[in-house]
């Protein structure tokens, strides 16, 4: 209760951040075409992920043996928690190794350009967002969306301040306003949160479409990835 109205209490920074009740969801949550597209879109990406898993698991035990799936509890809407899924792109004890890692970015999220706990085929993954592509599994259940926002850890959101869980009010996405226009060279987490707030305001499906469409020219160029 008490971090409850510490979030209600504290102010945003700056202008730019405008305040929403974060306990409305967004009008994109209900919109039925943006869920045919999700499912649609769902259908296609887990079909490729089991084409591609097999000789990746193979891939793997010649690089670093393990699973070839790892898995997270993170925070979707409203900060819900459900388990994301991914192709493992660390090593097996990536976590217990973190501390040693520095952090390159700002604010709540982590990011290293050298994180030496990835494995050369996790180099792969990465810079062509393969890793993702077990999350179209969690996108067809519904826990996920093609497009929204990038999906924190829980110890991320429990160092939230009340403007931070705007961000929340959609769906979190395989892609999104910081994917498609900025991916890992955007550093500062409160220009995250603005841009996922720029993407509230202008959301619409044909605007999730183009950001779709941007993020695989993206992903293709292997721009701001690592």
């Amino acid at each position: 209760m008490l971090t409850f109205l510490k979030f209600l209490t504290e102010s945003p920074p700056s202008h730019q951040f405008v305040h929403i009740d974060f306990q409305a969801a967004h009008c994109s949550v209900n919109c039925k075409i943006k869920r045919l597209i999700d499912i649609a879109g769902a259908l296609v990406g887990i079909a490729i992920t089991a084409i591609i898993a097999i000789p990746l698991a193979i891939a793997m035990q010649f690089d670093n043996p393990g699973p070839i799936f790892y898995s997270q509890t993170r925070c979707g809407l409203k900060g819900k928690h459900f388990r994301i899924w991914k192709f493992r792109s660390m090593v097996v004890d990536a976590e217990q190794k973190k501390h040693l890692v520095e952090n390159q970015a700002s604010g709540f999220i982590f990011k290293n350009e050298n994180d030496p706990r990835i494995t050369q085929i996790g180099r792969i993954l990465r810079c062509t967002s393969i890793d993702e592509f077990p999350q179209f599994w969690n996108v067809l259940k519904g826990e996920m969306s093609l497009v929204g926002t990038r999906p924190p850890t829980p110890d991320e959101v429990a160092s939230y301040k009340s403007y931070h869980w705007n961000r929340l009010r959609v769906k979190p996405g395989l892609t999104g306003e910081w994917q498609a226009n900025g991916r890992s060279s955007v550093k500062d987490f409160d220009d995250i949160v603005r841009m996922d707030m720029d993407y509230q305001h202008k959301w619409s499906p044909l605007y999730d479409l183009q950001l779709i469409f941007k993020t695989v020219s993206v992903v293709l160029t292997r721009k701001g990835a690592y």
